[in-house]
């Protein structure tokens, strides 16, 4: 007894039928090009992907909702060893899926582009081995520690918001 199969290509000619079945049969011997995480793109496309969703694209971020901006004022953190630490200890940094090299090329990417003469001058960049200690603790309250290190920047002569 024979089963009944619908036809999965009605209405295409038998000679039309072999040539993409020719087609298809050569396209599955090339092989698929390897997948790369999109997380392994720029600091830029990373910045994109990982932060601007909260700091804006223009590093300006939402005040209004506690997200404060790094405009002109984000390389003063670097100025406090508990402030460096921060920026790398923040809820969105802590939790990315980016590695600990790609975070660092990102921390110093977001340096170059708003800290502006807020950074200190020969202020070392981050190095993957650095964001690896950094992130390996976690600050339970992050908006009590930012205050602390506000607190002590405003002391120092700093205007941070």
């Amino acid at each position: 007894m024979r089963h009944w199969r619908p036809d999965p290509m009605p209405g295409v000619t038998p000679l039309a039928r072999a040539l993409l079945l020719g087609a298809w049969a050569l396209l599955a011997t090339v092989p698929a090009p390897a997948a790369q995480p999109v997380s392994a793109g720029s600091p830029a496309l990373n910045y994109r992907l990982h932060c601007m969703g909260c700091h804006l694209d223009d590093g300006s971020g939402m005040p209004q909702r506690g997200i404060p901006s790094m405009k002109g004022v984000l390389g003063h953190f670097l100025r406090l060893p508990e402030g460096r630490a921060l920026i790398v200890q923040v809820p969105g940094v802590m939790n990315t899926p980016l590695n600990d090299r790609q975070v660092a090329e990102l921390m110093n990417w977001m340096l170059g582009q708003w800290a502006g003469p807020s950074l200190p001058p020969d202020t070392p960049p981050y190095s993957e081995a650095e964001v690896r200690r950094l992130r390996a603790s976690r600050p339970s309250d992050v908006a009590h520690e930012r205050a602390g290190v506000v607190r002590q920047l405003r002391q120092m002569g700093y205007a941070i918001e």
